[in-house]
This record gives structure tokens, C-alpha cells and sequence, in this order.
């Protein structure tokens, strides 16, 4: 028989309730929950853990992560040696499972290397649901090649890790069908202007119908998605009309484009931890100062954003965005949205709704049975007081992925 852990005398959260399920018993067998109880549960020869009326709850999933972002000025990380990057990205990534995230949906540069080494342990960081590089057009939101740079030469053109340009629909269909021969479990695109690429303004409109239809048609024969980088309410709405499940950041959303995503069942998955610690931080870590005067329009939106995406009913992840040094406040993304909502709310989206988008629901980012054994354990009651989460992972004495523990300071 697999290995047994029992956790007893557990403040439940179980990924969707409103309420927690106090002196509560969960029994993992091998990588899964057996049975949660209202209660004991006997376990026989099973590792017993009594948590004292701690929290214990799904283990928290990132849905825009970056783990080669080494560096805020992400055109730097095209002069780096590839194996340096991934040395940070190991960091990067221990330190996300540390505070208490299971498991990443990584937005642009992961790989299988990466999502293998996480799986064998050679690792010690989350699952990583992988995007590949992303899709960006000539001059797109990915395209970080200086002003002088010519654009004939993409065959010599080393780039950061993070973009693959493409231009044209029979080019897109190859590059998409190339990145899920590699193994991405969905496929990335830049939509709009951004903040972090030097040349294009934030609402600038990137990619053409045909080319997004093409490559969501793409995602679709792999039975998975496309997820596309995009800001204002133009750039938002074609997205969704041309097939695209999952936009990303959205700080510039109107009302009636909110709407318009509810009721095609699209997701968004606002970063807003991502701006304030640019604002904060990033001129002092080397953030260009061009991408700096971006900053600041989309920073100011992101709250009115998410009021705007609660009233519509919209489905909402929970990413991050962060780059560099700034990973580590990666549970501040919770207090920014406290702002707007419930505590309850900012933890479904956390985990239920963020498995859901992954479509893993049932499997991940829930404790329930038959789920993945992904808990931790955190001191206080989050969904009373969200802020308790965030620290570095100081307020997580337990961590278990697939059943295996990777933290445990009881």
C-alpha cells in the first residue's frame, strides 16, 4: 500500500467553500486525498500530523509566472548564457513553491527542461504548465530588439528566451504547432502593446484576425487553449471574439468589454503585484526608464479593473508577472486585491478558478478526494485576514506536493 499521511485537527479551506470546515481530517494515500472527514478518520499504520486548529488548505497556482524572467529588464536576459538564466530560474522557482505555490502556469520562456526538472525533484519548485516561447508579431510586445536592430535576420537572432517572432498566418501555424510539439499545455500571444518592450505603445493592436484564428484553431486540434497578453478593451474584445480563452492583465477593460468576457466564459487573470513593485522597486533594479513612463497608466487601472470584472461576474485567476528580483513578492498580489475583494474570493481564484483555467479542475486546487495531495498548512485563517499570506512563505510551516512533503516546520 502507498504511503498514508494524516492530517488531523485541520481549519479546512477546501478551494470553494465560503466557509472553513473546522477540526477537520484529511488522509493522503501515494499522491492523492482519500477522504476528508468532519471529524477522525482512522489511518491504521499512517504518519499523523496535528495541526492545532492551523489552516490547512489546496497549495496555491500562479497563472502568470515567469521563470526565466531573471532580471526586470528582460532585453538583458538575451546576453546572458543559457545556463546561467536557468541557475536563476532554479531559484526562482524554489522560491515559489517556498511560498506555498504548487504549482505555475508559466506565461512565456518555460520549457519541458524546466517542467521535467520540477517533476524529478532535480528541482524543488512547482508543476509548471508551460506555454513555450510566446507568439509575438514584428515589433509585437515580445520583440525586444533595440531600435537599430534589422528585421530580416530572425534566423541569427538569439532573443531573450522568452518570444518567438512570427509574422503571417502560415508563419504563426508553424510556430504554434512547433511550440506544442515541444510539449506547451497552451500557447501564448501578444495582443497589445506593452510595458516591459521598448517599441510598441500599450494600445497598439497586435496580430490580425486571421492570424490569432489561426493560431487558436491550432490550440484547439491539441485540445487546449491560446492565452494572449492584452490591455485595453479593443485589444481584449478581438481576442475573445477570434477564440482566445484566457486574457492576460486587462488593466484597461471597460464595463461593457467585462461583460462581453462573462458571457463568452473567457477568463482573465489580472498582475497586479507586478506593477506596484515596479513603481516601487523598479528604477532602482535597472527597470528602462521608456517602459517606466508606461508604467504608470496601467499601475493606476488595475483596481477599477478588477471592480469592473467582479460586477460582470467575470471568471478571474490569480497571476503575478513578476520579473527578477521582484519575485519574492509574489503573495503581495493577495493584499492588492483585498482592495476589491473578499478573501474568499482572491483564495478561489488562487486555486479552484486557476485549476479550472488549467483544465485540471477537480485535480488541482481543490482538498478534496481524489485531487492531487497539493496542501499547505498556514498559520491564521486566511479568509478572515488575507495579509497573513503575505510573506516570503514565513506563515507556511508545511508544504506537500503530490503527496510529497516539501516543508515541514511543525
Amino acid at each position: 500500500m502507498a504511503a498514508q499521511v494524516l492530517f488531523t485537527n485541520a481549519r479546512l479551506f477546501d478551494g470553494v467553500s465560503a466557509e472553513p470546515l473546522e477540526g477537520a481530517s484529511v488522509l493522503v494515500e501515494g499522491d492523492r486525498i482519500k477522504e476528508v472527514a468532519d471529524g477522525r478518520i482512522g489511518a491504521g499504520e499512517a504518519r499523523v500530523i496535528d495541526l492545532g486548529g492551523r489552516t490547512l488548505m489546496p497549495g496555491l497556482i500562479d497563472a502568470h509566472f515567469h521563470a526565466i524572467a531573471v532580471d526586470v529588464d528582460i532585453a538583458k536576459i538575451g546576453t546572458m548564457p543559457r545556463s546561467l538564466v536557468y541557475q536563476h530560474a532554479r531559484l526562482i522557482l524554489e522560491g515559489a513553491l517556498q511560498r506555498g505555490f504548487t504549482t505555475v502556469r508559466d506565461a512565456g520562456g518555460g520549457d519541458y527542461g524546466l517542467a521535467r526538472a520540477t517533476e524529478t525533484d532535480l528541482i524543488r519548485g512547482p508543476r509548471i504548465f508551460y506555454s513555450g516561447r510566446a507568439l509575438t508579431q514584428t515589433g509585437g510586445h515580445a520583440d525586444f530588439r533595440d531600435l537599430e536592430a534589422d528585421a530580416f535576420c530572425l534566423c541569427c537572432l538569439r532573443g531573450t528566451g522568452f518570444e518567438r517572432i512570427a509574422d503571417g498566418v502560415t508563419e504563426v501555424r508553424r510556430a504554434a504547432r512547433d511550440e506544442l510539439r515541444k510539449g506547451a499545455t497552451q500557447i501564448k500571444i501578444m495582443a497589445s502593446g506593452g510595458v516591459a518592450s521598448p517599441t510598441d505603445p500599450v494600445w497598439n493592436l497586435q496580430y490580425s484576425e486571421e492570424e490569432i484564428r489561426a493560431i487558436v484553431w491550432e490550440a484547439t486540434s491539441w485540445r487546449t487553449y491560446v492565452m494572449a497578453h492584452a490591455y485595453t478593451s479593443e485589444a481584449i474584445r478581438r481576442c475573445v471574439e477570434f477564440g482566445v480563452r484566457s486574457i492576460e492583465h486587462a488593466n484597461l477593460i471597460d464595463a461593457e468589454t467585462a461583460e462581453f468576457c462573462a458571457r463568452r466564459g473567457a477568463f482573465v487573470v489580472p498582475t497586479l503585484a507586478a506593477y506596484e513593485m515596479l513603481h516601487r522597486h523598479g528604477a532602482e533594479l535597472g527597470f528602462p526608464e521608456v517602459s517606466l513612463r508606461k508604467l504608470e497608466d496601467v499601475r493606476s487601472a488595475g483596481l477599477r479593473a478588477l471592480e469592473l470584472l467582479k460586477a460582470a461576474g467575470v471568471q478571474m485567476g490569480l497571476g503575478t508577472d513578476l520579473l527578477g528580483a521582484l519575485h519574492r513578492y509574489q503573495n503581495h498580489e493577495f493584499v492588492i486585491r483585498a482592495e476589491v475583494l473578499t478573501p474568499q474570493e482572491i483564495l478561489v481564484q488562487a486555486t479552484s478558478n486557476n485549476a479550472r483555467l488549467l483544465n485540471r479542475e477537480g485535480e488541482l486546487g481543490v482538498a478534496r478526494v481524489g485531487a492531487l495531495a497539493d496542501l499547505i498548512v498556514v498559520e491564521g485563517d486566511p479568509l478572515r485576514d488575507i495579509s497573513v499570506l503575505d510573506t516570503e512563505g514565513d506563515a507556511i510551516p508545511l508544504i506537500m506536493k503530490g503527496g510529497r512533503l516539501y516543508k515541514n516546520a511543525l
